[in-house]
């Protein structure tokens, strides 16, 4: 295994407009970090470029200190798994993965020795005389993952892998991809547009928008503390209440109904008038909760979950959706209290997006 480091590192197709603009990280020995954004963010180039499969513009690449900005892919020490799973049709599952160690040359008992390690670490050793197209989806992943494994790189890349998979099945692989992770300890950087799949895997994740770094940090810290709102609208499921209001004598106001902010917040708004507000769907209840404020409200829609029930409120001229307990019956058109946690109203900057801070954070 091995660190990865990108220093301001840009990306340019016409030499004028950038894709990727000056992006810093640091990845460290054995770290697993998701690159994660919609689509067109340049999360895929970005891996690309650690690859090798696509060319810097500018900055500085480097693996286990190493610069790699002009290193062939071959030489990079890495092995990728792609969305679409690659294998050779004709061979069977063993050839596929013994297949790139042919290439080098590696003695035919070590690549037995390797082949058979990686096919019972991912619970494919019973089928290594099938070929691919005996195989389904989950099982055709885990032998582009062992081909990957068997070269023992220093870095692993993975674009999307999950991609094509049924709800369940993606499920599935991913927790088998974070068991391998613990037991291969193998730094790991993987690309996916998918925020739950970012949130359980990663023991950091860079949020991109546009060719820029929103945020890179552990998922607590993307979840609870979003530097903006870019951020706090794509994390969650669903995302953070995000509303624009008026700010004055530490009141958040939306049309006739105003909110009380926690002094920590109001310290930070500098004569701001116009900000947005946040606070997370879980940090509303139906009942009294230390530090609450207490608004009417009136139920609008309803979405039952089994486990819990989302409920859509109208408050004043916005719209707040709630995590309610499953039982939560009251009909739409009816009136109802709600209580939003002080401690967990957010506020972000109306002009640039930034965030200004949260209600029990005085940094």
């Amino acid at each position: 295994m091995a660190s990865v480091e990108l220093k301001q590192v840009f990306k340019s197709y016409d030499g004028k407009h950038n894709v990727i603009h000056g992006i810093d990280l640091e990845i460290q020995h054995g770290e697993f970090v998701v690159f994660v954004g919609p689509s067109g963010c340049g999360k895929s180039t970005l891996l690309r470029m650690v690859a090798g499969l696509e060319s810097i513009t500018g900055g500085e690449i480097t693996i286990d200190g190493k610069r790699v900005n002009d290193v062939h892919p071959r030489h990079r020490d890495i092995a990728m798994v792609f969305q679409d799973y690659a294998l050779y049709p004709h061979k069977t599952l063993y050839e596929n993965m013994a297949f790139g160690l042919r290439l080098r040359k590696t003695p035919e008992d070590e690549i037995r020795k390797r082949v058979m390690e990686a096919a019972q670490l991912l619970r494919i050793d019973h089928m290594l005389e099938r070929k691919p197209s005996a195989l389904s989806g989950g099982q055709r992943q885990r032998v582009a993952i062992g081909r990957a494994i068997v070269r023992q790189p220093k870095v692993f890349l993975f674009d999307e892998p999950l991609s094509n998979l049924d709800a369940q099945l993606r499920n599935e692989m991913r927790g088998e991809i974070k068991k391998l992770h613990q037991r291969l300890g193998a730094t790991i950087i993987y690309v996916t547009h998918d925020q739950v799949e970012a949130m359980t895997l990663a023991d950091r994740i860079a949020v991109l928008s546009g060719g820029h770094k929103m945020q890179y940090g552990s998922p607590k810290a993307i979840y609870n503390t979003p530097a903006a709102l870019f951020v706090a609208g794509f994390t969650g499921s669903p995302p953070m209440n995000l509303c624009d209001c008026e700010f004055a004598d530490g009141q958040a106001i939306f049309g006739d109904t105003s909110v009380r902010l926690p002094d920590t917040l109001t310290r930070k708004l500098n004569g701001r008038s116009k900000v947005k507000f946040g606070i997370r769907p879980e940090n509303i209840s139906l009942t009294p909760q230390a530090d609450s404020v207490a608004v009417t409200a009136n139920v609008v829609i309803t979405e039952p979950l089994g486990a819990e029930t989302l409920v859509t409120f109208q408050v004043g001229n916005i719209e707040l959706v709630a995590r309610c307990p499953a039982d939560f019956d009251t009909p739409p058109g009816a009136g109802h209290e709600i209580h939003l946690s002080r401690q967990h109203m957010h506020v972000f900057d109306a002009e640039t997006g930034l965030a200004l801070g949260r209600g029990d954070l005085t940094a």
